[in-house]
């Protein structure tokens, strides 16, 4: 979205401080005691579920809401004690709702961000063009910037708007889901633009609805729930199963993105009455053994991991999570003992699960050692034929294993270990009829 651009000026940020702001609109708390920093040069990110308070915060933070207590300070200024032309200077909105109500042409819409720079009756200037050029050429609404706005597609109107708040050239960025009407492309380009913006010293702050984009761009996320905030900090402390579950009532598995190192957030069905196993054993490495890790425990199952080595994601998030982990170094050959303390560690389980194993001369000999394993669960992301580094002998030991497991995906692991909970209670149940 940025191609091509002549080079903006510098915009210095500002030090956005809330501090214990409360809204009340008639007899209803919206926001209770709500406090947060953003420094010049950050991007914030609101998370929360719908009626959090996330809007409500927003426009008590732009000055177009009073706050019932509390104050919202920009450099140390307090924002609702200026004029509304001087506090358009500071705080620009790119709004949830971009509908207008007259057919401006786009070009007079985005230079409706300039009229805080100029007096009332004062035509645009130079500045006032130059800004407006800009905006129009980062956002790419220039092609279309003599159309007339209500012909022009949402997403591109959600463009648009945002154009509108660049050119208004403030120290403060506020945007109220700015991507919620956009394709996946833009909605990459747009957070992308808004980091740019964040790298030239704008204060951002944003509500965003989808946790992954929220945490592949945002510095610190505020989670949000009836009003109050519930977390703040990095993506990663804040996207954790027990915010998540008290924010949006959901069980969620938070793995780390393999592209991205970033959180991602995975909703898991809720599963009542259905058994459940008390241990699983999980065997693998990389990102689908770091899923699988993260989905069961999220569902609050007790978990062991192995043979797994240090710098692993998998073995990352098994320490993250508490497991006990059997550790082997990287690379190395797999001895008797280890081959032992994983056989051991899946006779004691309900359910093991071979997570996308990858097999060479070092533990071919583990393979073989867990064919016919009770409650086997075989999960593939990537076909054996990738993950094979010995030949026959070690395809023929996996179609051996996978005989009569129950295979699953990744996302399905769940469900997985569930059902072999169930053969395992119906075998019990079978055997005692007997």
């Amino acid at each position: 979205m940025t191609e091509d651009v002549e080079t903006p000026p510098a915009t210095d940020g500002a030090r956005l401080e809330v501090e214990d702001v409360a809204v009340s609109l008639g007899e209803v708390d919206v926001l209770e005691d709500v406090s947060l920093t953003v420094e010049p040069g950050e991007f914030v990110g609101l998370v929360g579920p719908n009626g959090a308070g996330k809007t409500t915060l927003l426009r008590a933070v732009s000055g177009a809401l009073e706050p019932t207590r509390g104050s919202v300070a920009v450099d140390g200024a307090a924002l609702h004690d200026r004029p509304s032309k001087a506090a358009s200077r500071l705080v620009a909105v790119v709004p949830q709702d971009t509908t207008l109500s007259f057919s401006f042409d786009v070009r007079t819409v985005v230079e409706m961000g300039r009229y805080p720079h100029r007096s009332r009756f004062s035509p645009p200037d130079e500045d006032d063009r130059a800004a407006v050029d800009r905006a129009l050429e980062r956002t790419r609404t220039t092609r279309f910037a003599d159309r007339p706005i209500d012909e022009v597609s949402g997403g591109e109107r959600q463009r648009v708007v945002l154009a509108r708040a660049i050119a208004q050239e403030t120290p403060v960025l506020l945007l109220d889901e700015p991507t919620a009407s956009l394709d996946v492309n833009h909605q990459v380009e747009t957070l992308e633009l808004v980091r740019e913006l964040v790298s030239e010293g704008r204060t951002v702050v944003a509500a965003i609805h989808d946790l992954d984009l929220a945490a592949r761009y945002c510095d610190r996320l505020v989670a949000l729930a009836g009003g109050r905030v519930l977390e703040a900090g990095p993506p990663e402390a804040v996207l954790n199963r027990d915010v998540l579950a008290a924010a949006f009532d959901v069980t969620a598995a938070v793995t780390e993105n393999p592209v991205t190192g970033s959180p991602t957030v995975t909703a898991l069905p809720d599963a009542d009455g259905a058994p459940e196993p008390a241990r699983v054993h999980v065997v693998g490495s990389g990102a689908t053994a770091a899923n699988v890790l993260s989905r069961l425990t999220a569902a609050g199952l007790e978990c062991t991991a192995g043979p797994v080595s240090g710098g692993d994601v998998a073995a990352e998030v098994a320490r993250g999570q508490g497991l006990e982990t059997l550790d082997v170094e990287p690379f190395a050959p797999l001895g008797a003992g280890d081959i032992d303390a994983v056989c051991r560690a899946a006779a004691t389980a309900d359910a093991t699960v071979v997570a996308d194993l990858e097999v060479g001369a070092g533990n071919l000999a583990l393979l073989e050692e867990l064919i016919g394993t009770p409650g086997l669960i075989v999960v593939e992301r990537r076909p054996f034929a990738e993950r094979n580094h010995a030949g026959e002998r070690a395809r023929s030991a996996y179609e051996r294993c996978s005989r009569g497991a129950i295979e699953s995906s990744p996302d399905a692991v769940l469900e997985a270990v569930r059902e072999a909970a169930d053969r395992a209670t119906s075998s019990v149940l079978s055997a005692t009829e007997d």
